[in-house]
């Protein structure tokens, strides 16, 4: 336990430090675009991956539907 919590914070202070240099280099208008285009594509990274999931005709797609269907019968 204490070596995950000692190379979690060591992995923290870097990408602070890290980040530091980078925006103190290239400036920050620049580097907070960067950054704001990074979150962006992750998280339209991760709202395809999610709808591709659940997908029609996906495993995931017939267990909602069965439970659904299951939720209806029962709550006549």
């Amino acid at each position: 336990m204490g070596k995950a919590l000692a190379f979690l914070v060591a992995l923290i202070a870097g990408v602070a430090v890290v980040g530091w240099v980078v925006s103190s280099l290239i400036g920050p208008v620049l580097f907070y675009l960067i950054v704001g285009a990074l979150a962006v594509g992750g998280g339209y990274y991760l709202y395809a991956k999610a709808k591709k999931t659940i997908a029609p005709g996906t495993r995931t797609q017939r267990r909602i539907e069965a439970a659904t269907k299951t939720y209806r019968m029962r709550n006549r």
